[in-house]
C-alpha cells in the first residue's frame, strides 16, 4: 500500500494533468510553447513577493502569473515580434524574482523546490489548490471549448461568427496563469512548460480530433505522473524531472508510433 505521502504525490500528479492536457493542447495548436514558459517563469516573481507580504505564495504565483500572461497576451495582439520580447520577460522575471528573496528579511528559502518542484512534498491542503486549480481550469475549457476551437482555427472565421478572438485569447490567459499557480509545487517553474506541451505534443500524432487529442493529452500526462514517481523511488531520482523524462520517452514512442501507422 502506498504511503501516504505517495498517494498524495500520485493524486496531485493526476490532477494536474487533467488541467495540463486540455490546455497544452491549445498552447501546441496555437504555437505558444514561449508564452507559457515567460508566465512559469514570472511564477518565481510571485513567490518572492507573497514572502515578501506575509500573503499566501499560491496568492503570489497567481497574481504575478496573472499579470505576466495579460502582458503577453496584450504585446501579442499589438503585433509585437514575441520571440524576443518573450525571451525579455521571462528571463527577466526570473531574475528579478530570485534577487528579489534574497532581500527579504528573515526568509531563508530554497529556491530549487519552486524551479524543479516537489511533489513528494504535497501536502493535503497543496492536493486541495491542485484539484480546485484543475476543476476551474476545465470548466472555464469546457465552457469555452468551441470558441476557442474556432479562434484557434482562423480568427477571421471567429470573426464572422460573432465572436471576439481577443476575449478567447485572454480565456486562455487566465487557465494559463491558474495551471502555473498550481503546478508549481509539482514540477516547479522550470518544467511547468514541459507538462504542457510534451503530453499534448505526444497525443498529436495519435490523435483525428481535437477532443481525443486533449483526452491522450490528459491520459499521458497522468501516466507521466505516476511513472516519474516511480522512477524516482527506483533510482533515488529529482521527482519533477523524473515527470518529465517519462513524459519525454512516450513522445518519443508515440511520435514513432504516429510515423509508422501513416507510412
Amino acid at each position: 500500500m502506498f504511503d501516504d505521502f505517495l498517494t498524495r504525490a500520485a493524486l496531485a500528479g493526476v490532477g494536474l494533468s487533467l488541467a495540463t492536457g486540455p490546455l497544452g493542447s491549445f498552447v501546441v495548436w496555437r504555437r505558444m510553447a514561449y508564452f507559457g514558459d515567460a508566465t512559469a517563469h514570472a511564477a518565481i516573481l510571485g513567490v518572492a513577493m507573497a514572502l515578501a507580504t506575509d500573503l499566501p505564495v499560491g496568492f503570489g504565483i497567481m497574481v504575478v502569473s496573472l499579470a505576466m500572461a495579460v502582458t503577453v497576451a496584450t504585446l501579442a495582439a499589438k503585433g509585437w515580434a514575441m520571440d524576443t520580447t518573450l525571451g525579455v520577460l521571462a528571463h527577466s522575471a526570473l531574475a528579478f524574482g530570485l534577487v528579489a528573496v534574497s532581500f527579504v528579511p528573515g526568509v531563508r528559502t530554497d529556491l530549487s523546490a519552486w524551479l524543479f518542484g516537489d511533489i513528494l512534498a504535497v501536502s493535503r491542503g497543496d492536493l486541495a489548490f491542485v484539484w480546485g486549480g484543475a476543476v476551474v481550469v476545465l470548466a472555464l475549457l469546457a465552457w469555452r471549448w468551441q470558441a476557442l476551437l474556432t479562434a484557434t482555427l482562423n480568427e477571421d472565421l471567429a470573426h464572422a461568427s460573432g465572436l471576439n478572438p481577443d476575449r478567447e485569447r485572454l480565456v486562455l490567459t487566465i487557465a494559463l496563469a491558474i495551471v502555473v499557480a498550481v503546478a508549481i509545487k509539482v514540477v516547479g517553474a522550470l518544467l511547468i512548460a514541459a507538462m504542457l506541451i510534451v503530453p499534448a505534443a505526444a497525443a498529436r500524432g495519435l490523435s483525428r480530433t481535437p477532443e481525443v487529442m486533449a483526452g491522450l493529452a490528459i491520459l499521458i500526462g497522468a501516466v507521466s505522473a505516476l511513472g516519474g514517481l516511480q522512477l524516482s523511488l527506483w533510482q533515488d531520482t529529482p521527482a519533477g524531472p523524473s515527470v518529465i523524462v517519462v513524459a519525454a520517452l512516450i513522445f518519443t514512442a508515440t511520435t514513432a508510433l504516429g510515423r509508422r501507422l501513416t507510412g
